[in-house]
Order: structure tokens, then sequence, then C-alpha cells
């Protein structure tokens, strides 16, 4: 039996994971897909560094397992790298996308799915007080779509040999956060994460910033829909410039702000489908683009002074040229560069590791692969192998994807409810500023012993992962974690530190075995 010492012992240090259930041609599959033309022959830097692969792999994917230890064996780390750069898509096994494809989000356009919603809540809004329900139903399909949402992303996490599409997926997820709090924008999530984030997550800062500010989530949850020309609100032109791009202190002023703000005057959402009236001389200026609208009559046509230029008033062109200047300004190279070394290196990354990847952000015009491959080839980076402190999304996917490789889970809402148990639930951070990424925000005794019940759950047996809700449980008995059985796991133990390997020897059974494995101070961090 654990001793209370050992479990507060293991408990304080930290526990974790891995993840995968592919099949390893499935693997290759998934890393041949729409490779990115513009990076520079593949070198040899991690080679030559004799860089631990299962430490590359925890960095570089939500978590280290046997599906993906096999993906690098079959070409070699610095090709693994280089095909994960370039690959896109989220190629799942059959039985996962089977999943996926039956999700309602997955089946509706925003736009029918919205204007449906609105009907449901116009019909809850004439009934208040006289039939309650209606709203409760309302609000129950909603929530609905936000579970939907935040389980396709686990399932892509746990099972999509695009690890680090997907681990960018959720950075920029995270960069541009959207609370889900705030309106209709619960159902509204899927889709910004579907067609805003995941398509230029390894692609152009510009198109994925221009993507976001087109999207009706944002516009919602930053209230630039009510922007308007005379009613001028500064929220998201403030947040473009500190959060998105250039980052505070950086040389902006108030007047920016504002002059920004004066551009993005006029760039709403339109939810009803009906088109506003506009003056003859203003239709040429009207866009409409599903459920984003540019409405001229609200628009400022003044010429504004933005970051030192004149920015001529000619409508939503406004937009697109201020876009494009804050992504090319160095102060945006540096924010964004420090941004993804905070994620992938450490919690204070070098002036001198920031310096370079910002030049090759600025030479590439904002190619995030070409940063992101700058940042990899470093000594830096290199060396900050295995001290990455995990944040519950990767100590949750990560012990998933080790425990069950090569399993299919049926039901993520154990996941789900382990991070709302550790503050991160998804799109749950208020502010638009996204969940910290700083080892001092997840590494206290509450944490803990949270990650601690988690891998004891996962230990000895399956947590729900294989049962559908509301419905029996199946005849079969789920499958269990083999860890204390598998090679994988035998051989990344053996390079734990000698504390933690005793501590696996006295284990009297397999299920103390995976509890000691997955709550060692070695598998909280990446």
């Amino acid at each position: 039996m654990l001793t209370s010492t050992t479990i507060q012992r293991l408990a304080s240090a930290t526990l974790i994971c891995l993840l995968s259930a592919c099949s390893s041609s499935l693997l290759q599959q998934g890393a041949k897909n729409n490779y990115v033309k513009e990076l520079p022959p593949i070198g040899n830097t991690l080679t030559k560094a004799n860089v631990n692969p299962n430490q590359l792999l925890n960095r570089l994917t939500f978590g280290s397992n046997f599906s993906s230890d096999q993906q690098l064996q079959t070409v070699n780390m610095d090709r693994y790298l280089d095909q994960q750069l370039r690959s896109r898509g989220s190629v799942v096994p059959n039985v996962i996308q089977t999943q996926i494809s039956a999700m309602t989000i997955s089946q509706t356009s925003l736009e029918d799915l919205i204007h449906k919603l609105e009907a449901q809540r116009i019909a809850a809004d004439q009934q208040k007080g006289v039939d309650d329900s209606l709203n409760k139903q309302y609000q129950q399909e909603l929530s609905r779509l936000q579970r939907e949402a935040a389980t396709r992303s686990l399932l892509r996490d746990i099972y999509s040999p695009n690890q680090l599409q997907e681990q960018m997926t959720w950075f920029w997820m995270n960069h541009f956060n959207i609370h889900s709090g705030k309106h209709n924008i619960r159902a509204m999530l899927g889709d910004f994460e579907e067609n805003a984030i995941r398509p230029y997550a390894l692609g152009n800062f510009r198109d994925l910033l221009r993507a976001t500010a087109y999207h009706p989530a944002m516009l919602r949850y930053l209230d630039n829909e009510y922007n308007a020309s005379g009613h001028i609100n500064e929220n998201y032109a403030r947040e473009i410039m500190e959060l998105h791009t250039m980052g505070v202190n950086s040389g902006y002023t108030q007047k920016d702000v504002q002059e920004l703000a004066r551009v993005l005057t006029g760039v709403g959402i339109n939810l009803n489908g009906n088109a506003p009236k506009i003056k003859p001389e203003l239709s040429k200026f009207y866009v409409r683009r599903g459920l984003f609208e540019f409405n001229p009559q609200r628009h400022d046509f003044g010429d504004k002074q933005f970051l030192g230029t004149t920015i001529h008033g000619r409508g939503l062109n406004e937009m697109e040229e201020v876009l494009s200047m804050l992504t090319r300004q160095p102060a945006t190279a540096r924010y964004i560069s420090k941004e993804l070394a905070t994620y992938f290196v450490s919690d204070n990354p070098s002036d001198a590791l920031i310096q370079s990847m910002a030049k090759s952000f600025l030479q590439s015009d904002g190619n995030i692969p070409i940063t992101l491959r700058t940042m990899f080839d470093s000594p830096e980076f290199i060396a900050s192998l295995g001290h990455k402190f995990k944040d519950p999304l990767h100590y949750v996917v990560g012990v998933v994807r080790l425990a069950y490789d090569g399993n299919s889970i049926v039901n993520t809402g154990p996941m789900l409810n382990w991070l709302n148990m550790m503050g991160q639930p998804f799109n749950g951070h208020q502010t638009p500023d996204g969940y910290s990424m700083q080892e001092s925000a997840w590494a206290s005794p509450g944490q803990m012993s949270v990650r601690f019940d988690i891998a004891r759950s996962m230990a000895f047996g399956t947590p729900g992962l294989f049962k559908i809700e509301n419905q029996p449980a199946p005849a079969e008995k789920p499958p269990a974690p083999a860890l204390a059985s598998s090679m994988y796991a035998k051989n990344m133990s053996n390079t734990f530190s000698k504390e933690t390997r005793d501590a696996l020897l006295q284990a009297k059974n397999p299920n103390e075995w995976n509890i000691f494995f997955l709550a060692s101070p070695e598998m909280m961090r990446r």
C-alpha cells in the first residue's frame, strides 16, 4: 500500500503523461498532408546534439507514447520535426472520426446554427416569466455545443499524428482567447477553432490575425459589434494591440488605440440574416460574409493617423491595411516570439532567443513554421527538454495518450471534469489574456493533489473514458492501462531519478507501479 508520506511526496512533486492511439501507417499518412514549401532544408541539429527522443516527443507532442515513438523512429528526429512543421490537418482513426463527424458542429454551418438558436432565444424571451423551460432548453443547447467543441479538440489532441499542429491550434486558441460565458459564444467556439485558428496555426501570422478579426465570436466577445462612428468602443482595438500583436508597453499610444477603434467602426455581426438598409452612395462598401458584416453606415470614413501612418478612409480596406501593418511591426515579432518561446522553451526565455526568432518572423513576413524552426534549432531549446512544467491540458491529454495508446475512448467527460478541477477548462479564462504558461500558475499543492487523484484513478482502471454517458455499461470489461508491463513505459522509467526508480521498485502490484509512474516528478515535465 502507498503510505501517506509517499503520496504527499509524489503529489507535491507532480504527475502526468502522454498520448495517441494511431497505427504507424496512420501516423505516416498524417505526416504527408499539405506540406509548407518555404521551410529551409532539413538539418541535423537534433541528431548532432544526441537529443533524447522521449524528451523531444514530450515537447513536440501532447505527450510521448509508443505510437509517436514509432513515427519518429521511422525517420529521425530532424526529419520528424520537419514533418511536424509541414503537416496539416487532423488525421485520426476511423472510430474517432466517426465520433467527430456525428457532432452538430461538424454537420451544421455556423450561420445555420446561429439562425436556429436565435429563433430559439427569441421564443424563450417572449415566454420569459411564463414558460422559463424554453430558456433552459436554449442554455442547455449552448452548453452542449460548447462541450462538442471541447470534445473534438481533445480527441484530436489525443489521436492525431500531427501533434505539433494540435499544440499550435491550442496555443493560438489561448493567444486569441475568447471566454465562453458571454451571450451565445458557446455556440461559436467550435467554428472559431475550426475555421479561424486551425487552418492557420502553422501558416502565416497575418492570415491568422485576419481570420480572427473576421470571426463573429471575437467581434462579439470584445464588443466590436457595438463600435460605431459617434459611439466608439475601444475594447477590441486595445486587445488587438496589447494581446494579439505588439504587446503592452511596446510603443503604441492611447491615440493609436483610439484611431484603430475608428478604423474598426462598422465591423460587426449580423445574426438574423436580414440585410440592413444602406444609403445608395454607401451600398458599394457593404460586406456580408456569413455572420460577419461590415456596415458602412456605422463606419467613420475620416482619415486616421495610426502608428505614424495616415490611413485614408475607405471602408473595410482600412482594417486590411492596419492588420498588415501590425503583423510587420518589430514589436509584434518580439511579442509573438516571446509567447512561443515561453510555451515551448521556458518561463523566462533569453533575449537572444527572442531576438533570433523575431528576426526570422520579420524576414519571413510572419511565417510561423520558420519562426518555430529557429526556436527548435536553438541550443536553448535543446537544453530545456525535460524541464518545462506541464499545464493541466498537457497533463490530462498526456496521461490518456500514454495509458490508453491503441484504445479508442468514447467519453471525454472525465477529462473535461479534470480540467475544470485544475482550473483550465476550455475557453474558461474570463479575460482575453488567456491561461498562463508559467509554472507558478499550476504548481500549487492543491493542483498536485488533484493530479495525484487523477493518476490514481487512471492506475486502477478506466475512469469512465470507455462508457457512453446515459447508456448502460458495455458488456466487455474496459481496457486497463498496462503501464507496469509496457516495455515503452519501463524504458522511460529507466531515465528517471534514482529516487523515483526506487519508489517504482517498492510498488506492491501493477496498480501501485502505475500510480508511482504517473505521479512521478519526471512525468510532470515535458
